[in-house]
């Protein structure tokens, strides 16, 4: 006998919306009693976040996004990012698990000089999500930072925060030199720092990776985001050994991305 037949459909809704995404869709190919049920509004209101509305009316994005189906609403989300913070962040879900994962645009993050014209300039790419990007003419000394509420982010969830950039053929500065990574909790002790080299001689591994959308990423850290935090986690990529001119970085943000097992 049919499950159909024998529980209401606003049970069956009920257990599928306690499942996840990809069950859903599974359970969609079972029937067309099943399909009807595993597509409505009321198991892919679910799998948004609570704060949906909210994200998507203080974004870039017209209204209209909000009256699509939920299901459409959802793969709306996980395939074409949205800009928030007045066009400083990049909001986006996770495909298999509805979590949050955000990038903080260059101009969300407190460059050092980066207001100074003769160290850094704004330019615009045709790859990047975000109207404008920072690169490096010359500095002797390199800090970025950002940070995030964790409230804004998916809560009970490990995150992995990836710095994404680009180095252009005339770069200088970074080949020898090591930059420190550091991902940390505001509240908390000083998480691991990161020794790494983001353009390492030929004879050396490659630490950074090629991501999709051509640009370069490379970890900084981990975190978990537990319940209701209001406290924000911090993150920093420094460089001060030494005062050797540096030049060639183009810096798209600050990924902060669910902790997946594709993600490895």
């Amino acid at each position: 006998m049919e499950i159909t037949k024998v529980l209401p459909d606003d049970c069956i809704s009920l257990i599928i919306s306690l499942t996840s995404p990809r069950d859903a869709c599974r359970m969609a190919l079972l029937s067309h009693a099943f399909n009807s049920i595993a597509d409505s509004n009321a198991v892919w209101q679910m799998f948004l976040p609570l704060d949906y509305i909210h994200i998507i009316s203080n974004s870039s994005s017209p209204p209209s996004l909000l009256s699509l189906p939920k299901k459409d609403l959802y793969f709306t989300l996980c395939y074409h990012p949205i800009l928030t913070h007045n066009g400083d962040m990049k909001f986006q879900l996770e495909k298999e698990s509805g979590k949050k994962w955000y990038m903080v645009g260059a101009r969300a993050l407190s460059i050092q000089w980066v207001d100074t014209p003769r160290h850094w300039t704004w330019i615009s790419l045709p790859d990047s999500r975000f109207c404008r990007v920072a690169k490096l003419k010359n500095v002797g000394r390199l800090e970025i930072k950002g940070k995030v509420k964790l409230n804004t982010l998916s809560s009970n969830t490990n995150y992995e925060a990836y710095f994404v950039f680009k180095l252009v053929r005339d770069r200088y500065g970074f080949r020898h030199t090591p930059v420190e990574l550091d991902v940390s909790i505001e509240g908390t002790a000083a998480g691991e720092v990161r020794s790494v080299i983001l353009d390492p001689p030929r004879n050396m591994p490659q630490q950074a990776k090629e991501r999709a959308d051509g640009w370069l990423e490379i970890q900084m850290g981990e975190f978990f985001n537990g319940f209701e935090d209001d406290r924000t986690v911090e993150f920093s990529l420094r460089e001060d050994h030494d005062d050797q001119p540096k030049r060639g970085l183009t810096v798209q943000g600050i990924e902060l991305r669910p902790k997946h097992k594709h993600n490895r």
